[in-house]
Parts: C-alpha cells; structure tokens; sequence
C-alpha cells in the first residue's frame, strides 16, 4: 500500500462522511492550528486535532511537566517528569501520527509572542487557565482576523465558546476587566472534565476548517459533569468595545 493509500486508510471513517469526504481531508492536512497551553483541555485537543490529521499544529507552553499534572495532562507520562510540556506532548504526537508537522515554541505566550505566531495559523486555541492569556489572544486574533476557540473548566463544570473575527461578540465584550489575579489559586477539578471540554473544542476546530455544522460564535456552551446536562448561554455584544466594537 503506498503513501496515499495508507492515508486514506487512516482517515476512511471520517472520508467516508459525504459532509466531509477526501475533499474534506484535504483542507485538514493544509490547515495550520495553533494550541497555546500543552495542559489538560491542550492533551485532549491536541491528540484528537492529531488524530484527525490536521497538517500543522503549533503547540505553546511554558512549563515542565509536574506530578500533579498526571491527573488530567494524559499527553504527560511519568517518565516525562521534568521535561518541557511541549517536548513531551511532541514526542507523543509525534509518535501517534508522523504524517503531521509539530512547531513546539517554549516560552510564555505574551502579545510580543502572540503578534509573532498568529499571522501564521489559522486557527487558535486556548487551552489556558488564566484570563491575561486569553485576553492577549482575543486581541491580535481580531487584529488578525484569525478565529479562535475557547474552553474553561472550574470543580464539576466547563465551558467552550468560539470568537470569529470580525464577528462580534469578543472575549473582551465578556470580560472587560483582566488584570493579572495576586496569587493564582489552581483550579480544583476532576482530570475527565478537561478531557471532555478539549474533545468539544477540537469538535469546533474541525468544524470551522470543513464549514460544516453550526458553530458557538455568540454563545457559551456549558457542561455540568455532575447533573450530566449541557446548556448554552447566549453572549451579549458591548458596544463601547474597544476590540471589537469599532469595527
């Protein structure tokens, strides 16, 4: 079987879709997404982006990997310990489907470093725990008209929205105030809530990259692990904006 026949054998499930077919597969081995947090919401979206065979994806993360990581991070192994999370999480990729191509940037994902790298994908993802990155995000993905996809978890319940600039509303419209907290506390969770909120992120990625199905631009959708009940919330737009409301 040669290169093409392997391929096609890899992804025939989701070719054999008429909403995607081998058209479809294309366009996800020329699209270029970048993941910025190699953590928990980063393992599940990250293995199943790979899995889908998207062409490029840049993972960005400033850690090592701790113990206390191996309770959701399943990119993450013990062995890995110490390692930089975006080589330990390349190494893994890497090994599940060589086909792709992985660009690994250490480093803490500032405006400096999001004006640098976004320009370059066409997607973005957070995978973050903090509100000062994914204001950062917000902002030069508008700059950039680049969409991007949001998840968040807390205790029993997650969250996932999508940002299409130039659509409104934004992140800022949601969160006008994101100064950096005094102390960050970690989030207590269980480790499958993130696993489930990165599978429904990667769900929005792909969608966005075939065109298919209708999207949470302008909404949340909210997941409450314990009742085992989703609901979506619409997003309302601010017109005094200062990202996206002069647009």
């Amino acid at each position: 079987m040669d290169d093409r026949g392997k391929l096609s054998a890899r992804y025939e499930r989701q070719i054999g879709l008429p909403q995607i077919g081998e058209a479809g597969q294309k366009k996800l081995s020329q699209a270029k997404v970048l993941v910025v947090g190699a953590g928990g919401l980063g393992s599940s979206v990250l293995y199943y982006l790979a899995a889908a065979g998207i062409g490029t994806l840049g993972l960005v993360d400033h850690d090592v990997v701790e113990i206390s990581n191996l309770q959701r991070q399943i990119l993450h192994w013990e062995k890995d310990l110490g390692e930089e999370k975006v080589v330990s999480a390349s190494e893994k990729l890497g090994q599940f489907n060589s086909a792709i191509q992985l660009n690994t940037y250490s480093c803490l994902f500032d405006e400096k470093k999001a004006r640098a790298m976004i320009p370059s994908y066409d997607i973005i993802v957070s995978a973050v725990d903090d509100m000062v990155t994914r204001d950062v995000i917000n902002t030069v993905c508008y700059e950039n008209i680049r969409p991007w996809v949001d998840g968040g978890v807390n205790r029993f319940t997650g969250r996932i929205t999508t940002f299409q600039p130039p659509q409104r509303p934004c992140f800022r419209c949601i969160y006008p105030d994101t100064l950096p907290s005094q102390g960050k506390v970690p989030s207590l969770l269980l480790g499958t809530l993130p696993g489930i909120i990165g599978i429904l992120q990667a769900q929005e990625v792909l969608k966005l990259i075939l065109g298919i199905g209708s999207l949470l631009t302008g909404k949340f959708l909210i997941f409450e692990s314990l009742e085992t009940r989703m609901d979506k919330v619409a997003i309302t737009a601010d017109p005094e904006c200062p990202v996206c409301g002069l647009r």
